[in-house]
Formats: structure tokens, sequence, C-alpha cells
């Protein structure tokens, strides 16, 4: 098999391409040609030495999503498994307490126990089975089973053109409640606003084109009229935007913040006091300590809901494996909309 590897920290140069013997599914387990894998900031992050958490130390396989078809079975397996289309369960990559807390999907062919190879709807294709978790579940697990929300909520969604953010609009809106995009430049609010099926209710232009930012909390209150911003769901979180989402919130609003793309930076609580609002962190490996069999049905749900046709993936852009170098510059220059996908 290939892998690509992470030899040291640094720009996509430190990544390489090597070969590997295949991997031999043990009794119990399954083996995995992986026809999709997720690119995702974690792995961008993880390579710069800036998540050490999911990497540990160099050399390190990258990657925490990844799908494709069944093609070897271990003893006590079914053989009817074989030929499958599945999808990687959100927890198979991680290993807590091991050097390397991630076994990267980053790979052709993965190892993992046959209860970790979920099987995928049949709508979903090929190249989309390893994108789901980092998207669709990220945003499912803060917005439906952390925050509750419901019919009527307001919900603004920063980095809007993000696989993320595109997966919040629709988790959102399956809930019935009202999506407002934020994102940086008219260009990309154009491009959001022309997506069809329509992910967000609204759009909001954030900067404007010499990189300052515009006041754009009072748009959100005259869009919401008055009222504000019931939810924020963030990985902006720097000091002037996240004033902004502070002024655009409604009483008892709650900003969750999921990732830190933007600059520490002073921000003034006050008004946060007076409305008696919050701000909560979340990341996906919270729903992940939950109990297996809970923690099971909630990407079932997730699954059955793209079964359903309500969530989908969009896909920016394709790569091969051999490609992996442009694919993470392509993720950094963050021009796209949606997600990005290395094709083993």
């Amino acid at each position: 098999m290939r892998v690509v590897v992470v030899e040291r920290f640094g720009p996509p140069e430190v990544m390489t391409l090597r070969e590997m013997p295949d991997p031999q599914p043990r009794a119990g387990e399954v083996r995995v040609r992986l026809t999709s894998i997720g690119v995702n900031h974690a792995d961008l992050m993880a390579r710069r030495g800036e998540y050490r958490l999911y990497s540990g130390e160099p050399p390190f396989i990258p990657g925490l999503e990844g799908g494709g078809i069944i093609d070897a079975v271990g003893d006590g397996v079914s053989a009817e498994r074989l030929g499958q289309r599945v999808i990687l369960s959100a927890e198979a990559p991680r290993r807590p307490g091991a050097p390397n807390p991630v076994e990267g999907t980053y790979r052709t062919h993965y190892v993992v126990p046959a209860e970790q190879a979920l099987l995928a709807p049949d709508n979903l294709p090929d190249d989309a089975l390893g994108t789901v978790w980092l998207s669709h579940l990220t945003a499912w697990g803060c917005l439906v089973w952390k925050q509750g929300i419901k019919e009527g909520d307001v919900v603004a969604i920063p980095a809007a053109t993000s696989s993320v953010g595109l997966a919040a609009a629709q988790v959102a809106r399956a809930c019935g409640a009202v999506a407002i995009g934020l994102t940086r430049t008219e260009r990309k609010a154009e491009e959001l606003k022309a997506l069809q099926p329509l992910e967000f209710d609204h759009v909001v232009v954030t900067h404007n084109p010499d990189g300052s930012m515009r006041p754009w909390a009072r748009e959100l209150k005259r869009l919401t009229d008055g009222r504000g911003v019931d939810v924020f769901f963030d990985p902006v979180a720097n000091g002037p935007y996240l004033d902004s989402e502070i002024q655009a919130l409604a009483q008892r609003g709650t900003i969750w913040i999921y990732g830190l793309l933007g600059k520490p930076g002073v921000v003034d609580l006050t008004p946060l006091i007076r409305k008696q609002a919050s701000i909560r962190g979340w990341v996906l490996g919270e729903l992940l300590t939950a109990d297996p069999a809970e923690r099971l049905e909630m990407q079932r749900e997730v699954l059955r809901q793209f079964e359903a046709g309500v969530y989908r993936q969009r896909i920016a852009a394709r790569f091969a494996l051999e490609e992996v170098r442009q694919a993470h510059e392509t993720m950094e220059r963050a021009e796209h909309i949606g997600k990005i996908v290395l094709i083993p």
C-alpha cells in the first residue's frame, strides 16, 4: 500500500509518499480499500506542529477520515461484508495514549475492527465516503447534541464556505432554524448565494476589500429585526471578530467556538454579561467520549440524514494521493467552497 508520511514539522514539502506492505486484517477486523480521504484544517495544523495532541512527534501519517470498499476480512467476520461500501467510524483513527495519537488515513488501505466500518448510504458517492465526520458530525454534535437548537433559532456561521460551515447550515435548517452565513469577501458571498440548493437563508460579508472589518454586527441585528443571533458556530474566535459576535448576540445567546483561525486579541466582555450570554468551546472529541452505543447511534443518525438527502457534501476539489502537497496548498489558500478530498 501507499501512505503519506509527515517526516518533520513544516510546510507541505515535508510530506512524502512511501510504499509499505499491504496490511492484513486479524480476527474481527476488515480491510478497507479507501476511495476517499477528507482533508481538514486539523491535518494542516498537525503537519505544521501546531496540533501535537493529534500528531505526536514525526514521523506520522495524517488523516482523520476515510471511506471505501471492504476488500478483505479477518477470522470471525462474515464474507458477506466483502465489497461493502463503508465509512470508517469517527473514532477509528484515534489511538488515545499512543505515541502517535492518530493512526492516519492518508493511505490506500486501512484495517479496522469490523464494527468501525459503517455501511455507507447508497446515495453517497465513492469520492465522498471519507468526508462525513469532520464536517457534519462536528456541526451536528455541537448544534443538536450540545446546544439543542430548535425551530426559529437564528444560527450565524462564520467561515461559511468551509465544509463545516456548509454542514452547519444544513443541520440548522433541518431543525427549522434560520442559517446566516458569514464570509470575508463579496466574491464568496455571491458564490454562496448561487449554490443550488441554497444552504443559507442570508449571507453577510464581514470585511472590506482592503481587509478591514465591516460593522457587520449591525447587519445581523437588522436581519433579525433587532433581536440578535441565538447561536454562533465559530472557528475564527479572535479579538475584533469575537467582539462583533458578542455585540450581535441575542439575550442569553451562545457563542460556540470550535476553532482558532483568527489571531488572539482583546475582547470586551461587558455586553456578554449584560445579555446573560455565554461563550463555550466545542471539539468533536467530546462526542467520541460518549457511551459507545450512544456514539454509534449519533453517527448513524448523521448517515440517515445523508440517506434522506437532508445532508449533502459539496466536493470542492479532488487530488490523487500523490498530489497531497497540492491539496494542502489549496486548503491553505482558503479560496474553495466545500470539501477537499484525496482519492487514493
